[in-house]
Formats: structure tokens, C-alpha cells, sequence
């Protein structure tokens, strides 16, 4: 393991590297506290892609997943987006195809369809507005219609349908490996643990973890709720990685998980090392084909635009 003056010798190469390439760093709430701390932005998914859009370098560095680096270059199509790691997927994204989507519409004619950005720029290609976790119920709630055929999360879906008891949302039946894992008996040792604490649970939970939690967040709202609020303790039910952000956006109080710890292993593929490579060689280019790229434009454009 590198010591802590390697470390920053190796974050002051990525970001010399970073001038000398014109580039941005965007990283998730979920990557390592190392990739966070050299990164320009470090955000959700609805925050990096607004920022991409609104991009000016030249060079946009993602530190995340596939789906995020395609989101990148669909939104910011001027720009070279790099992928540290390009086997950096999503479970959750591979849990829907272009050709399922395409036959479930096919057998819901009319209904309007909202897919997670946790999802491949061919889904996104055939969905009609994308949403986050930030921004789903607002999504689902833009659209006023009674019903929307909504994935590739089912719990993320049935906790938009709580929100919005006047909207059928029928939900494929995708997940967050990760959060899905978590169990009710998980949450409960967590609070018997830590009388007391304010537990935040991200939607991608299981919805009997959601009915417990004190109350069900993105990362980004979680990062704002946390900073405002009184309690000194939290328990954090989503992808340890954010636990670092929250420390930073509200010092002095203390973050815990739930056991086993919540770690994505495709979150935490990318190493500062992997960062500065990238930039090196501008190796990891991830360039989505035009007509896709058309195609999903207005749906992630739209997405953006609300909540």
C-alpha cells in the first residue's frame, strides 16, 4: 500500500496531467476517498451529468462506471471522455437489454417509459426520459401520466410509487446487487447498535429497509441532509464510498454502515494510478455510436432538466 507521501506525489502527477491535457475530473460519491480527493467534481449521477454537459475542458476524466463515462459522451459529444477502468460495469445495467426493452413496450403500447441512468446507452436510446435517484419521483411526476413502465430498478421503482400513489409504476425486475443484499435484520442490528442514530437509506434498498429508515435519499441528498440536520450519528445504508464525502460535508459527526459493509467492487476498480495512466496515454476512451448517441440524447437532456 502506498504511503501517504506517495500518495500525494502520485495525486500531483494526475493533476499536472490534468492541466497539461486540458482535462476534468469527475468522480462518484462511491469512489475511493483517494480518486474523491483529486477529482474536480465529486458528485452523484444527475450532478456529474449535469456537469459534463456544462463541461469546458477538453478532456473529461470519469472516475465511475461504464454508464456514467456514456453518459458523459452522449451529453458533451465535443468532448474525449476517459474511462480509468474499462471494466468497470454495472450489474444493475446489464439487467436490461435494448431488444427486452424493445419487446416490453411492444406489449405496453402508449405507456410512457422511464428508465434509470444505471442503464446502456441502447436502453436510454428507446426510453423516453431518464431519471436518478435525485430526480425519479420529480421524473415520473413530470410526465402526468397514470401509468409508466419504469427499470431496471424494482426497488427504486416501488419506492417512486409510495411517492406517487396516483401513478401505476410497473417495474422490471432489475436491482442494485448491493443494496438488495441488505435485509431488515441488517438495518435492525445497525440501529440496536447505534441507539439513537438517524439511519438514511438510499432507494435502491429493499422496500422493508426504506419503511425503516428515517428517511430514503440519494448520496447527494444524503451529503445535505447530514450536514443539516442535529444528530450526531448516522447510519449510512448505501455503498461505503460516501462515507468519506459525508465526513467532509458534515465533520465532527459520525458515519457508520451496515454489516457486512455495503462495497461495490466496480466502484472501487479505479485507483489514483489508474487516473494518472489514463491521462498519460488518454487510454480508456469511451465513445457511444452516433445514432445511439442521438437517439438517448432527449431522454438524458431531459432528465437534467428537472428536480
Amino acid at each position: 500500500m502506498a504511503g501517504d507521501s506517495d500518495r500525494s506525489a502520485l495525486a500531483g502527477e494526475v493533476r499536472e496531467l490534468a492541466r497539461e491535457r486540458d482535462a476534468v475530473i469527475f468522480a462518484h460519491n462511491y469512489q475511493r476517498a483517494e480518486v474523491q480527493d483529486v477529482a474536480d467534481v465529486v458528485g452523484d449521477s444527475l450532478e456529474l451529468a449535469r456537469r459534463a454537459a456544462a463541461a469546458d475542458a477538453a478532456v473529461i476524466v470519469l472516475a465511475g462506471v461504464r454508464f456514467m463515462a456514456e453518459t458523459a459522451n452522449i451529453l458533451a459529444p465535443d468532448k474525449t471522455v476517459l474511462l480509468p477502468r474499462t471494466d468497470a460495469g454495472c450489474p444493475m445495467a446489464d439487467m436490461i437489454t435494448a431488444g427486452q426493452l424493445a419487446a416490453w413496450k411492444d406489449e405496453n403500447p402508449g405507456i410512457p417509459v422511464v428508465m434509470y441512468v444505471n442503464s446502456s446507452a441502447e436502453v436510454k436510446a428507446l426510453t423516453d426520459v431518464c431519471c436518478t435517484s435525485a430526480n425519479a419521483v420529480a421524473v415520473v411526476r413530470s410526465l402526468a401520466a397514470p401509468r409508466v413502465l419504469f427499470g431496471p430498478d424494482r426497488n427504486l421503482g416501488r419506492w417512486i410509487a409510495t411517492q406517487l400513489p396516483d401513478v401505476e409504476v410497473t417495474v422490471w425486475d432489475g436491482c442494485c446487487p448491493i443494496h438488495d443484499q441488505v435485509t431488515l435484520e441488517m438495518a435492525l442490528q445497525a440501529r440496536a447498535a447505534n441507539p439513537g442514530a438517524v439511519m438514511l437509506a438510499h432507494p435502491e434498498c429493499r422496500p422493508e429497509v426504506s419503511t425503516e429508515a428515517d428517511a430514503v435519499l440519494s448520496t447527494s441528498q444524503m451529503l445535505r441532509y447530514a450536514a443539516a440536520s442535529d444528530a450526531g450519528t448516522f447510519i449510512v445504508v448505501t455503498e461505503s464510498g460516501l462515507i468519506t464525502g459525508l465526513e467532509r460535508a458534515a465533520p465532527g459527526k459520525r458515519f457508520v454502515g451496515v454489516s457486512p459493509p455495503m462495497l461495490c467492487p466496480n466502484m472501487k476498480l479505479t485507483r489514483l494510478d489508474h487516473v494518472r495512466d489514463a491521462l498519460g496515454d488518454m487510454s480508456g476512451v469511451i465513445r457511444v455510436p452516433d445514432d445511439t448517441a442521438a437517439a438517448a440524447r432527449g431522454s438524458l437532456e431531459r432528465m437534467t432538466a428537472i428536480g
